[in-house]
C-alpha cells in the first residue's frame, strides 16, 4: 500500500514538471527565437533564408490582433446572462488567479482572472446562489505557498461572506485532480443538486469535460474573457499588437492541454 501511494505521488510530481515544462516549449516566442538563431548560424543560405522568412512570418502572423481575438472567440465558451443564473446550490470556483509573496505576507495578490470569484460573488450577493466551493492548492513545484483555495477563501471572509458558506479542497493541482477532489467532497452534501462551474471561458472546455467525466453535473459559467467583439479598425486588424502575441502562449497551451486530457482520458 505504501509503495503505491509513493509511486503515485511521483507520478503526480512528474505530470506536474511535464505540465510546466510543456508550458515552456509552447511558448510562440521561443518559437521565433529559434528560427531567427538557426537563421544566424545555420551555413546553408537556403536554410537561412527559410528560417529568416519562417520566424518573421510568424512573428507577423501571431502579433496581428483580429487573427488572435477570432481564435479566442472560436475557443472560449460564451457567457451566460447573470440573469438565466437562479437558484443554484453552490458556485463551484476553479483557482489560478491568486499569488502569494513571501515577502508580503498581508494581503492575498490576484492577476487577470479575478473575475473566477468576484462573478460568483456578485451572484451571491443576488441570492442566486447560496454557497462557494473553492477548489485549488499550491501551483509552485518548489515553494510551499499557501493554498490558493484558501487565499480566495480570505479575500471572500474580507468581502463579507461567512465562513459557513465557504468549502474548500487544496490538494489539487491540476484541473482533473479540482474535478476528481470535488466530486469526493460532494459526496458529503447529496442535497446540494444544482451546482455553478465558474472559471475563465478559455479554461471551461477542459474543466467541464473534466467535471462530467468525474460524475459531477455542472452549469458552466465562463468568467474572464479574452475574446471580444469585432472591430475592423487599423489597431484591431493589421497593426502588430504584442498583447495578441502572448495571448497565443496561453491559448496554445490550453489546447495542448485539452487534446492531452483526452488522450489520457481524464476527460
Amino acid at each position: 500500500m505504501l509503495l503505491k501511494l509513493l509511486h503515485y505521488l511521483i507520478l503526480l510530481q512528474m505530470f506536474f514538471i511535464l505540465s510546466k515544462t510543456l508550458h515552456f516549449l509552447l511558448m510562440p516566442l521561443l518559437w521565433v527565437l529559434v528560427l531567427l538563431l538557426l537563421a544566424i548560424f545555420l551555413k546553408s543560405p537556403r536554410k537561412k533564408k527559410v528560417c529568416l522568412a519562417a520566424g518573421a512570418g510568424l512573428l507577423l502572423l501571431l502579433s496581428n490582433p483580429f487573427l488572435a481575438n477570432e481564435a479566442w472567440r472560436a475557443w472560449e465558451v460564451e457567457a451566460t446572462p447573470v440573469s438565466e443564473i437562479n437558484n443554484y446550490d453552490a458556485a463551484l470556483i476553479l483557482t489560478g488567479v491568486t499569488g502569494y509573496r513571501e515577502d508580503l505576507p498581508d494581503r492575498i495578490l490576484t492577476h487577470k482572472g479575478a473575475d473566477r470569484f468576484l462573478h460568483p460573488l456578485q451572484l451571491y450577493r443576488m441570492n442566486k446562489v447560496n454557497l462557494f466551493v473553492v477548489t485549488g492548492g499550491n501551483s509552485s513545484v518548489l515553494l510551499d505557498n499557501i493554498p490558493e483555495a484558501e487565499q480566495i477563501e480570505r479575500i471572500l471572509l474580507m468581502g463579507g461572506v461567512p465562513e459557513e458558506d465557504i468549502l474548500t479542497e487544496s490538494n489539487s493541482r491540476n484541473t482533473r485532480e479540482n474535478a476528481l477532489h470535488t466530486a469526493e467532497l460532494l459526496k458529503k452534501h447529496p442535497e446540494w443538486k444544482r451546482l455553478l462551474l465558474v472559471t475563465s471561458a478559455f479554461h471551461m472546455r477542459r474543466s467541464l469535460a473534466c467535471f462530467q467525466k468525474a460524475g459531477v453535473e455542472v452549469t458552466p459559467f465562463s468568467t474572464d474573457f479574452y475574446a471580444s467583439p469585432r472591430r475592423f479598425t487599423p489597431d484591431e486588424t493589421i497593426i502588430p499588437d504584442a498583447g495578441a502575441f502572448s495571448g497565443w502562449h496561453l491559448l496554445i497551451h490550453e489546447i495542448a492541454g485539452y487534446l492531452i486530457y483526452k488522450i489520457l482520458g481524464y476527460c
